[in-house]
């Protein structure tokens, strides 16, 4: 057995060791609908799922304004249909079935020029025996609109199937051109009935304890944004998702909320589930992970563990705040005082070990440092990594760099 000698060695040893790339790693799911597919694909590439749903999907069977827009199409002329997602041109279908209008539907949009925003509505479209006229590359709304506007609509008539809530600017721009248009509302989302997992995830995210958050819909982005604010956490979390978390989004549609508020996210080339997987496998362990050589280990720090030789251990928050913190200045001295600023009192659960400053806020003990740095040890299972240097303070035990000198 080879045994690796230095660092790009052990790293690659680590890399090689460890096939779940994402192991160490917390990701947040909020998606509704395809969570458990999601959830699967994440826990199969090694991550730590947290499972906080944003948003419950309400069917409209019983809904007026749908059995009007669809009584609208049927008994008047289009000129166009926007098909904007499979479930939503099923579930339009699927409820015109119920009220007995299915056939005449069909036969409706047999004659209609019929858009569709991607594949899975063109795929919805195709099963029911009907073909689409064009379908953008992109799979944008925007797309399918200026193709619209490549258009003289005035005097048109175009169905819009939603999915999930109101288009108003898509919607508005073909208005203005002269259109009318029929607004199909097949679904729409709502907040979910119980917020305290969304609540608990959001407060994880704030305080670093989970590294990514995976959102796959516009309305899911939205929610979790309102639960926050309500708990006075909006500008805390954006702030969080602009710095060390990883705000991962199926699509541009979905990231919209979050770009407007200067969050940078994290996109897959296509809108897809095992798409955005990937984006996250890629990104996330680049962004979070780092790696150091302390005292001729290879030391990775990840989300919630750190990778040691090539072996996972997981490290529990408090430690891991010492170890972030001293990993920031491998080798330098960090002093208790200062290790005590990197402990709230919400990781260390009150008690002994929490003091208060003159601000009233709760405040780490030098105590609770000392506390925190014994578990970090133990947690790493190797001597001499973390070193005390007395009456000053921690450091890391990194291995100097050697400098050479022509002769």
């Amino acid at each position: 057995m080879n045994v690796p000698t230095d660092l790009g060695e052990r790293a690659a040893a680590a890399m090689n060791t460890d096939s779940e790339p994402l192991a160490g790693f917390a990701v947040g799911v909020t998606a509704a609908r395809r969570h458990e597919e999601l959830a699967a694909l994440l826990e199969r590439r090694g991550a730590r799922v947290v499972h906080a749903p944003a948003i419950r999907l309400v069917p409209l069977s019983d809904d007026a304004e749908l059995l009007q827009a669809t009584t609208t199409c049927i008994g008047e002329r289009l000129d166009y249909v926007v098909v904007t997602t499979g479930i939503g041109f099923r579930a339009w279908l699927e409820t015109a079935d119920g009220w007995g209008m299915r056939d005449d539907l069909i036969e409706c949009l047999h004659k209609v020029p019929i858009l569709a925003r991607g594949p899975k509505a063109r795929g919805a479209i195709r099963s029911a025996g009907l073909t689409e006229r064009w379908s953008p590359e992109s799979e944008s709304c925007e797309e399918v609109l200026r193709h619209l506007l490549t258009r003289d609509l005035a005097g048109t008539r175009i169905a819009v199937q939603l999915y999930g809530q109101p288009l108003p600017d898509f919607t508005a721009a073909l208005r203005g051109a002269g259109a009318e248009v029929i607004e199909v509302p097949v679904y729409r989302w709502s907040r979910t009935d119980d917020s305290t997992p969304l609540r608990r995830l959001v407060g994880q995210a704030v305080a670093g304890t989970v590294d990514a958050i995976a959102f796959t819909s516009a309305p899911a982005v939205t929610a979790t944004l309102a639960v926050a604010a309500e708990d006075g956490l909006e500008e805390a979390l954006l702030e969080a998702l602009r710095t060390h978390a990883v705000a991962a989004c199926v699509g541009p549609v979905t990231a919209e909320p979050l770009t407007a508020r200067g969050v940078p996210t994290v996109q897959p080339e296509r809108a897809r589930i095992g798409a955005l997987v990937r984006a996250i496998v890629s990104d996330l362990p680049r962004r979070r992970a780092r790696l150091i050589n302390v005292r001729g280990h290879a030391l990775e720090l990840r989300g919630h563990a750190v990778v040691l030789d090539g072996q996972l251990r997981p490290i529990a928050p408090a430690p891991m705040a010492i170890l972030r913190a001293l990993a920031r200045r491998p080798g330098h001295v960090v002093s208790r005082a200062e290790l005590c600023t990197v402990l709230p009192s919400r990781m260390l659960g009150g008690g002994n070990g929490t003091a208060f400053a003159r601000d009233g806020r709760p405040q780490a003990d030098e105590h609770a440092v000392e506390m925190a740095v014994a578990r970090l040890r133990r947690g790493l299972g190797r001597s001499g990594i973390v070193e005390t240097v007395v009456k000053r303070g921690y450091r890391l035990a990194c291995d100097p760099v050697r400098v050479e000198v022509p002769r």
